[in-house]
């Protein structure tokens, strides 16, 4: 069973961190449906 199966998400990375595709792809693995995702830069 997956633990966010059915559930919406939106994806924000860190350019200097975890990026966005990288997030999505693991959330999406979990059964999540992403409905957005960005690598935005935080200075």
């Amino acid at each position: 069973m997956a633990i966010l199966q059915g559930k919406k998400a939106i994806i924000i990375g860190d350019r200097d961190g975890i990026p966005g595709d990288a997030i999505k792809a693991c959330a999406e693995s979990a059964g999540a449906d992403v409905v957005f995702s960005s690598t935005e830069c935080f200075v």
